[in-house]
């Protein structure tokens, strides 16, 4: 009796090597599987083309394994050379496209980071895991979440030596002595790993996608993780320079909402984004610096933190000020010290509600006094459906002038949509504060960006330099007739 039954299926191309994905579910595995298989590479020629490793290597005096201590390009370019004529040898009919697709076959398995390599191409994927080399490798797929494939790790010792070549390629290490690493791959991917036995099952490897394309106010619009009325009211914040901190658990799409956050930005001001890793993508005509924070190395030289970053940056003349994570009282109080001399600061925290954010904020280990807090305005919470993977803005609320916080948007989880339960007092005045206008015309201004903001939608303008330039010219002419 078949109880295979398919849920999806697309295909990839990796270096000219034709994968084709499928996702199905079986009544004895508790999650669906994700399986790859190259179509357009036949199994006996995958059985010769292991032949040609193996004499290639009997043929060389550094063997695989002896190669982890060298250089990965130049190991790359000896083998890639002896690889080349023992493929003319074995298949002296083949056209050059044919050659160049077993060639970078071979180099993929043995050189490169193997199937994660296909797994890595895969634009619908946020996170590629390995636990050991005993379970298969787990996917997170941004459609049907978390997924086991059909690939394996030979052994302990490849997984390790993947997480060597990683760490190599950015300057890292990562050792018995050093059994922890966070680094990233070339393409910005975030990669931590860690070595047996501080992980008791085997070495791990956890890379954390970096998004090809990034999350634009369109997108999320219309995949409904923001309304409407959200997304103008946090424009209209974020143009009149006000403060926001974005709060929610891990991969609840902090990041992404301030990327989102970020397309309201006028061109006319110096922007510095803080991280630890690059994450964020602003659009091309902004006036953007991006920093990065780095590690020290192992004698504890040459460490530059986010306090650095923090600090520096006040430096360097910013109009706005955007840090990845805040997580530390030191780098808490240099930025609200920034928000009361005039910088317009934005940021993440871990925290799962309105109210959390602030008793995050006000103890240890950020303890800051709330007399300070009344410098931010407003704090967007994000929040991840573990069950269906869904991403929602879960709250939007005001801060009081004595440091409270007061929930104005919720999101109504029956009917997945964010609605007004509070109307806003202190937000209101803020903004008549700095732009002169009473309630009703700031309701106005709300209302016609929520025009454009649909006109986008329906026009599914989602390119993020497109929607830089509809923000440039918006803030030029502030009138959504001339800018259709």
């Amino acid at each position: 009796m078949e109880t295979r039954k398919l849920i999806d299926s697309y295909e990839l191309s990796v270096n000219d090597i034709i994968i084709d994905v499928t996702i199905f579910s079986e009544e004895s595995e508790p999650v669906p599987i994700y399986e790859i298989s190259i179509t357009n590479i036949a199994e006996t020629t995958k059985i010769i083309l292991e032949k040609i490793r193996e004499e290639f290597v009997s043929q060389e005096t550094k063997t695989l394994s002896e190669t982890e201590s060298g250089d990965v390009s130049d190991i790359q370019k000896q083998f890639k050379s002896g690889i080349l004529k023992l493929l003319k040898k074995y298949f002296p009919t083949a056209n050059k496209k044919t050659m160049d697709m077993l060639l970078n076959y071979i180099l993929q398995q043995n050189i490169g980071l193997g199937n994660l390599e296909i797994l890595l191409k895969d634009n619908n994927l946020e996170e590629i895991v390995i636990n050991n080399a005993k379970e298969p490798v787990w996917i997170y797929h941004r459609k049907y979440g978390w997924l086991k494939t059909n690939i394996k790790v030979p052994d302990e010792a490849r997984v390790r030596h993947y997480s060597t070549i990683i760490g190599r390629d950015v300057g890292k290490e990562i050792t018995g002595l050093y059994p922890l690493m966070d680094a990233h791959l070339k393409t910005g991917d975030r990669v931590n790993a860690t070595l047996s036995p501080i992980s008791s099952k085997g070495n791990t490897i956890t890379i954390r996608k970096f998004a090809v394309k990034p999350w634009t106010i369109t997108d999320f619009i219309k995949e409904k993780t923001i309304s409407y009325e959200g997304a103008a009211l946090l424009w209209m914040a974020v143009q009149n320079e006000l403060s926001l901190l974005i709060a929610g658990g891990t991969a609840s799409g902090k990041t992404s909402m301030l990327n989102v956050i970020a397309n309201f930005f006028p061109p006319n001001q110096r922007i510095l984004s803080l991280e630890d890793t690059r994450e964020l993508t602003l659009p091309n005509i902004l006036h953007w610096v991006p920093m990065e924070t780095r590690l020290s190395n192992p004698e504890g030289k040459g460490g530059i933190t986010m306090l650095d970053l923090v600090v520096n940056s006040l430096r360097m003349r910013p109009d706005r000020i955007v840090v990845g994570e805040i997580r530390r009282k030191a780098e808490a109080e240099v930025l609200f010290e920034a928000m009361h001399t005039g910088h317009s600061v934005y940021g993440t925290l871990h925290a799962n509600n309105v109210r959390e954010t602030i008793n995050r904020l006000t103890t240890p280990p950020i303890n800051l006094p709330k007399q300070v807090l009344s410098a931010l305005s407003l704090v967007v919470v994000q929040h991840i459906n573990r069950k269906n993977g869904k991403r929602r803005t879960l709250q939007i609320g005001e801060i009081l002038p004595n440091g409270d916080a007061e929930t104005i948007m919720q999101m109504n989880i029956i009917k997945d949509k964010l609605e007004k339960i509070k109307e806003a007092t202190t937000i209101y005045e803020t903004l008549k504060l700095y732009s002169g206008l009473p309630k009703e015309e700031i309701q106005k201004d709300i209302n016609e960006k929520i025009s454009i903001l649909k006109w986008m939608v329906a026009n599914n303008v989602n390119d993020l330099h497109k929607i830089g330039l509809i923000m440039s010219h918006y803030y030029r002419k502030k009138s959504f007739k001339q800018l259709i």
